[in-house]
């Protein structure tokens, strides 16, 4: 059973003939249908079945000379809106399941983002049509969690937001320049590392950590493509789902300026969410590629 079925409405599937009704409604009403051209008698397809505004359950197989769809992996989808990155791109597949991951270096993280690939058929596509070369794409990231609570959010006033946004885009030029091999750039980022990590510990004995820590994304768990993220709410809808009711928050949020959208059971979710308020929780980040521009 997948574990994030409930951030998608689904908690109180229990038994695998509960998730098998599922699955066969995403089999005989999808949604989205997106299939490949025939290649030794069968077809690779995507079926997407919507279960509110953008979110719910997809399989992924594939169909036989006599047209029998044969399923081979299923997930909890929620599809993002917004571009959030915009980097040269590698895609792997997974070797325990039919997947994919892509995989990206964005300077604002510091760190190689991986995120779960929703739009497979596209990247296949471009392969065999030999289109694909690991150029800089869109990707519309976004986010399931399972578990997350509401904090506070930091007060900065314009002048503080404008030293930060500064401070940030040159830590982003260092990076960049570090990733080339500029010496002279690498000491410098290993010194601001250094005065930073004084600050925090100097900081650390008079205030809550989560005064000075304002947004986080950090690697979580075995799982290549989870992360425990600190982010800035930026928006709130409450959706619901139209087969089993459950309601579901959407939060846009921005984690390490990067904007992305988390989606998360409202039974999981401690706190009341609000824009200026801020998310902490563990997210299964998922993506959408625009492989054709």
């Amino acid at each position: 059973m997948h574990s994030y079925l409930r951030s998608v409405g689904f908690s109180n599937i229990k038994t695998r003939k509960d998730l098998e009704q599922i699955l066969d409604m995403v089999m005989s009403q999808p949604t989205e249908k997106y299939v490949t051209s025939e290649k030794n008698n069968y077809v690779l397809a995507e079926l997407f079945k919507n279960f509110s505004d953008r979110f719910g359950i997809a399989v992924r197989g594939e169909y036989d000379e006599k047209g029998v769809f044969h399923l081979e992996h299923y997930y909890p989808y929620f599809k993002g809106q917004q571009v959030s990155i915009k980097e040269d791109l590698a895609i792997n597949k997974r070797v325990d399941t039919d997947a994919y991951t892509g995989m990206c270096d964005d300077l604002r993280l510091g760190v190689s983002l991986i995120f779960y690939l929703q739009n497979v058929i596209d990247y296949i596509d471009c392969v065999e049509k030999n289109s694909w070369s690991g150029r800089a794409v869109s990707v519309m990231l976004s986010g399931l969690s399972t578990e997350g609570k509401i904090l506070l959010g930091t007060s900065k006033d314009s002048t503080t937001e404008s030293n930060i946004k500064t401070d940030n885009k040159q830590r982003t030029q260092l990076l960049a320049e570090a990733k080339k091999g500029n010496q002279e750039a690498i000491d410098s980022l290993t010194i601001d590392d250094i005065d930073l990590y004084a600050m925090v510990s100097k900081r650390i004995r008079y205030e809550d950590i989560y005064s000075i820590v304002d947004s986080t994304f950090i690697p979580y768990g075995s799982e290549s493509d989870n992360y425990t993220v600190i982010s800035n709410i930026l928006e709130v809808r409450r959706l619901q789902n139209e087969l089993t009711n459950e309601y579901i928050y959407n939060l846009v949020v921005e984690c390490n300026d990067i904007v992305l959208e988390v989606c998360i059971n409202e039974k999981d979710l401690l706190g009341t969410p609000e824009p200026g308020r801020r998310f902490k929780g563990n997210i299964w980040l998922q993506g959408m590629a625009t492989f054709v521009e």
